[in-house]
């Protein structure tokens, strides 16, 4: 469509519809129309106006599975109304060109997208990594020029690297292959173009959830070829908000915490003679519970108590989505916080016990909420976001408490929505 018509149609509030259902939540239409409207304007600044396609990639949360995807268990993740948002025009000159946000446009020929060691952690990287995973898979690829905005909250646990991988496989296979490519196949392509091309050694289920949508199961038992199933659930309909709460810790110097969890997994596991947790029974730790706390330590013993009940907890919140019974799931969801907690340990630094964001995060979340909802560390841990279901009418009071303790606008009152990536128009 023309980028003046398409303009037209969002100032006349002939798109408000497809927004609404894209972005779920009714009082953000008008924030989505602007921000369209704006981004279709960008666009023609830099490439001039005429016939464009409206791409969208959404961040993603996860609900159930704290630290499980690396020792080939379960996951549940969602798709959020946060996304990274795309207008592309197909070009015949053989060159990718994108402009995000206000950064310098990345101009890519390919004749060239070989892995390079100075484009490591860029997001020329991603891109060319993107392309190459098409070809490789058997995909057309062509040139576009592309202007990308994205309001997927940074350093959030929403993935927002995920989200702009998705964007670019959704782009291509929307101008280059009639939106052929599998959501799951333009995940694995994400992943492939963040480990090898970017040098992140990352899982997929960042990028399963941004390209599947909605509420997602992931089983990754087999990795080469995880199991994936959308959950028909609509939690809108429980009446229910997704709130996460960005408590300003740093990041810094948290790589070795992260990195200690797998390892501690698999020394338990590799006292059985296994690779993963996956593979190891709670029966089998308990009976040698005595010896693995003398060689490894109780924190190992307890992180892996926590991944065998934590990838039993995945399957039961996925059947009480299924079965519509939201109060079981809550209760759930709350028993994996709990378990992060108390077992996982993943809340706050044992190199920074002065500042503990996310347990002061969970406790006033606590005291906020009452019966109104649960919450629970978010993502990786040890710093940044906490999660809580919260009741709709319960939302504003929740949002200014945890708002007064973190700063203004710490708190997002989301949805999650029921697309992944696609193309809106």
């Amino acid at each position: 469509m023309l980028t003046g018509t398409l303009i037209e149609k969002l100032q006349s509030g002939d798109m408000d519809g497809i927004l609404s259902d894209v972005y779920v939540d009714d009082s953000k239409v008008e924030y989505q129309r602007n921000r369209y409207r704006n981004t279709i304007r960008k666009f023609e600044t830099y490439y001039g106006s005429g016939e464009v396609t409206l791409f969208s990639a959404p961040g993603r949360s996860e609900i159930g599975g704290n630290h499980t995807d690396h020792q080939q268990g379960e996951v549940l993740a969602a798709s959020v109304n946060l996304d990274t948002l795309g207008v592309a025009r197909a070009t015949a000159d053989n060159i990718i060109r994108v402009i995000s946000d206000d950064s310098k446009e990345m101009v890519i020929s390919l004749e060239d997208v070989s892995v390079k060691l100075k484009e490591k952690g860029t997001t020329t990287a991603l891109i060319k990594g993107v392309v190459e995973g098409f070809v490789e898979n058997g995909y057309q690829v062509g040139g576009f020029c592309a202007y990308i905005t994205s309001d997927v909250l940074i350093g959030a646990g929403l993935s927002s690297s995920a989200a702009f991988e998705t964007l670019i496989g959704t782009i291509l296979s929307g101008l280059y292959n009639d939106m052929r490519v599998s959501p799951v196949e333009i995940a694995m392509i994400g992943q492939f173009a963040e480990n090898v091309y970017f040098g992140k050694p990352c899982g997929l289920m960042d990028q399963m959830a941004c390209s599947v949508g909605n509420l997602v199961y992931i089983d990754f038992k087999d990795p080469a070829n995880p199991k994936v199933e959308k959950v028909a659930a609509d939690m809108d309909s429980f009446g229910y908000s997704l709130c996460i709460t960005d408590t300003k810790g740093s990041h810094a110097d948290l790589t070795d915490e992260y990195a200690a969890v797998p390892k501690e997994m698999k020394k338990v596991a590799g006292y059985f003679g296994k690779n993963v947790m996956r593979e190891v029974t709670a029966k089998e730790v308990l009976k040698e519970i005595h010896t693995l706390r003398s060689l490894y330590g109780d924190r190992c013993v307890l992180r892996a108590f926590h991944f065998i009940t934590e990838n039993e907890r995945v399957q039961k919140e996925v059947n009480a989505l299924k079965d519509g019974d939201i109060n079981q799931f809550l209760k759930l969801v709350k028993a994996s916080g709990d378990s992060s907690y108390k077992y996982l340990q993943n809340v706050y630094s044992n190199k920074d016990l002065k500042n503990q964001n996310v347990s002061v995060a969970l406790m006033i979340s606590e005291m906020l909420l009452g019966e109104a909802g649960v919450s629970r560390v978010h993502g990786g841990g040890f710093a940044g976001t906490i999660q809580a279901f919260v009741k709709r009418e319960h939302v504003p009071e929740y949002k200014r408490g945890m708002d007064a303790v973190f700063g203004d606008g710490a708190c997002s009152d989301l949805r999650i929505r029921k697309y992944g990536g696609i193309k809106v128009i």
